[in-house]
């Protein structure tokens, strides 16, 4: 074994940061065995070097993240800080100034994936950034190296922990979103402004990461279709139940049917009480894999909190400091498929849509003739009527997002048509 340590910077020191420190001190024997040579934290960067961080020495905390990962004898900055600034020009430093990095910042990666990987090429470096996806779920290698001789066609997974809560809360117990929203709040599994994870925002940056590395195509945050949570309600789960499904916000990243484009979006769906996601409790996080040789597969596991990102960030630091070791670097970006990347309105899917409507005759057929103008097949009706209003339920088969669009339009402008009380897409059958 070599007797000179392996140099980490860590930037950031956080519930997740903290945790990476801990286990790179209670673990040091371990991973110096797994590695072939201790590693050493050589600096930590915090905002508030005044608070005490047990188990830290004092002379390794800085508030100059900048001269940290300039000193030159760094060899793996770990980045846990997230955002987009400061985090994007101290990543780039180090590979400057000669160092690998680790990071776990899905925001930044999905906005600017492209350009750390090249400046991390120019600088015969390594990105790794398993934590950034699923927290402990070994995702992006499994997707990067164990299937890189396969086709991915379809990933479809849960991969917010926090809204997975909520929706299982309003599942199991009959609450309304606020209810539900309230007590993940108060368990500490929602933010005090929850809206990155509720609106979608944070699943989006995911979606982006595994799209790309999935399908070997850049794909960005913009081109995610994004749609959040906070409309869905009781009642959405009462219909949901009477089709024998649950509702679940999904990251689904898949190859359009002629394999020359792909797609990737979140938002609430129903899913079969059938398929393996929809046993998916708690703030628990599971991913949903599709190929042409493996089949499918499923990756399950806590996405989120202090010890399971810093598992997934010390898996990546084993393997950074392995390649240090033996003067190489491992995979890089693979956008060779460059394949376009559609918009919303060619996905194609079933729909639920929830109508409140004129409980008189003639109703039904106004609607069913709006669906067929518009080339959308009709699967099941279910009406019930009260004192002069009603409220009916269509579930199509599968049809484009544009021409459901373009029919949820033309009800609107019916007479007879009250309101569009919702629209859930229907996956995983």
């Amino acid at each position: 074994m070599r007797t000179r340590p392996l140099k980490v910077a860590l930037l950031g020191c956080g519930v997740v940061g903290s945790e990476v420190a801990r286990i790179m001190t209670t673990h040091a024997d371990d991973l110096a065995a797994r590695i072939g040579a201790p590693v050493e934290l050589a600096g930590v960067a915090v905002r508030r070097p005044s608070l005490v961080r047990e188990g830290i020495p004092a002379e390794l905390v800085t508030t100059d993240a900048t001269a940290l990962v300039k000193r030159g004898d760094i060899d793996v900055v770990v980045e846990v800080i997230g955002g987009i600034e400061p985090a994007r020009t101290l990543i780039t430093t180090a590979f400057e100034y000669g160092a690998s990095v680790v990071s776990a910042n899905k925001a930044l990666l999905a906005q600017d994936g492209a350009a750390l990987h090249a400046a991390a090429e120019e600088h015969d470096a390594d990105l790794y950034y398993e934590a950034a996806v699923a927290g402990a779920i070994p995702l992006i290698r499994p997707l990067r190296e164990s299937l890189a001789g396969d086709k991915v066609n379809r990933v479809l997974g849960i991969v917010n922990g926090t809204t997975n809560f909520i929706l299982d809360k309003m599942d199991s117990t009959g609450a309304g979103y606020q209810e539900a929203l309230d007590e993940a709040t108060a368990l500490g599994y929602a933010e005090a402004d929850p809206t990155a994870d509720v609106e979608g925002f944070d699943a989006a940056a995911k979606a982006a990461i595994l799209a790309g590395i999935a399908f070997h195509t850049r794909v960005r945050l913009d081109d995610v279709y994004r749609e959040g949570m906070s409309e869905v309600t009781a009642a959405d789960f009462a219909s949901a139940k009477e089709m024998g499904c649950t509702i679940k916000l999904l990251a689904i990243c898949e190859r359009a049917a002629d394999g020359a484009s792909v797609t990737a979006r979140v938002h609430p769906a129903m899913i079969p009480l059938s398929h393996p996601l929809a046993s998916v409790r708690g703030a628990y996080n599971a991913v949903f894999v599709e190929s042409d040789a493996a089949g499918q597969l499923m990756f399950y596991g806590p996405g989120a909190g202090g010890a399971p990102t810093a598992s997934a960030v010390l898996g990546d630091l084993v393997a950074v400091c392995r390649n240090r070791l033996n003067g190489a670097t491992g995979p890089g970006e693979s956008a060779y498929a460059a394949l376009p990347v559609s918009g919303m309105g060619d996905v194609v899917t079933r729909y639920h849509i929830s109508l409140d409507v004129a409980d008189k005759p003639g109703v039904l057929a106004q609607v069913a003739t709006v669906f067929a103008e518009h080339g959308v097949s009709i699967d099941t009706v279910r009406q019930q009527g009260k004192d002069g209003e009603a409220s009916l339920v269509v579930v199509t088969h599968r049809a484009s997002d544009a021409s459901l669009s373009g029919t949820v339009e033309a009800l609107r402008s019916l007479d007879t048509v009250r309101g569009v009380a919702s629209i859930m897409r229907v996956e995983g059958e």
